[in-house]
C-alpha cells in the first residue's frame, strides 16, 4: 500500500518505478500483488526512488494493530491478504449463472485495521464495503458489512498456496417489490495474476469462463469450506 501511494502522489507508473529501481516489471507486479515478497535490496532501491520509508519502524503503521474485537491482528502479520480478488458467488437472477466481481482488501491507516471494499459490480448501487475480522481461535477471515446496524457477513477459509479464500455468504437479495429475503450461498476470493484482465458481470453457461467459474463454487460445498443445510 505505501509503494502504490507512493506510485499516486508522483504519478508514476509502475514501469517507470521498476526502471528507476533498476528491477524489472514482472518483479513489481508479483510484489505489488502479494504473490511473492519484496527483497531487501528491492526495499532499498524502492525507498531511495519513491523517498518513503518501507522497513522496520520507520515505515508508516509498521507496528499498527487491529481491535480486539476483530482479532487484534498486527499490519506486518496480515501483508499477504492485501489485494484485489476475483470474487464469484452464484447469480440470484439466474439458476443457470455465475455472479464475478472484484474485491480489494487493503490496510486503512486511520482505523488501524483491514478493510474491504467491492468493485466492478453490475449493480453498483449494492457494492459493499466494510472492516475485516480475523481472530485466531476459529482461523477463519470475516467480512463484515455493518450499515446502520444492517450487517452482511462473508466467513472465508484461510487462503490457500494458490492466495484463494473460499466460503459462505450470508445476505439479504432484493426479490420484487423490493421485498429483502434472507440468504446464504457459496462464495469464492481468488487471487490471480491478470485480475483486470477476468471476465466480469453476470456470467452463464456457454461463455468461457463459466466452466471454471463454476467449478470454483462447486468446490465449497464439495471440499466442506462450507455447508449448507436445510
Amino acid at each position: 500500500m505505501r509503494v502504490r501511494e507512493g506510485l499516486a502522489r508522483r504519478g508514476m507508473s509502475r514501469q517507470q518505478l521498476a526502471d528507476a529501481a533498476r528491477i524489472s516489471l514482472s518483479t513489481l507486479e508479483k510484489a505489488l500483488s502479494g504473490q511473492r515478497p519484496f527483497t531487501l535490496p528491492t526495499l532499498v532501491r524502492l525507498e531511495a526512488v519513491l523517498g518513503l520509508p518501507l522497513r522496520g519502524a520507520g515505515a508508516a503503521g509498521a507496528t499498527a494493530q487491529a481491535s480486539k474485537e476483530l482479532g487484534a491482528y498486527r499490519r506486518e502479520g496480515v501483508d499477504w491478504l492485501v489485494g484485489t480478488y476475483l470474487t464469484l458467488r452464484p447469480s440470484f437472477e439466474r439458476a443457470d449463472a455465475v455472479y464475478a466481481y472484484l474485491t480489494e482488501i487493503a490496510w486503512d491507516d486511520g482505523a488501524n485495521h483491514l478493510v474491504f471494499k467491492e468493485n466492478a459490480r453490475l449493480d453498483a448501487a449494492f457494492a459493499q464495503r466494510g472492516v475485516v475480522s480475523m481472530p485466531y481461535q476459529s482461523g477463519h477471515i470475516y467480512l463484515v458489512t455493518n450499515e446502520n446496524g444492517q450487517f452482511r457477513l462473508a466467513t472465508l477459509n484461510r487462503p490457500s498456496i494458490a492466495g484463494h479464500m473460499f466460503g459462505l455468504l450470508s445476505t439479504l437479495r432484493a426479490d420484487r417489490g423490493g421485498r429483502l429475503t434472507p440468504t446464504a450461498t457459496a462464495i469464492a476470493l481468488l487471487r490471480e495474476a491478470n485480475v483486470a484482465q477476468a471476465t466480469l458481470g453476470q456470467i452463464v453457461k456457454g461463455q468461457p469462463a463459466f466452466e471454471a467459474y463454476r467449478a470454483a463454487l462447486d468446490r465449497i460445498c464439495d471440499e466442506e469450506f462450507g455447508v449448507l443445510l436445510r
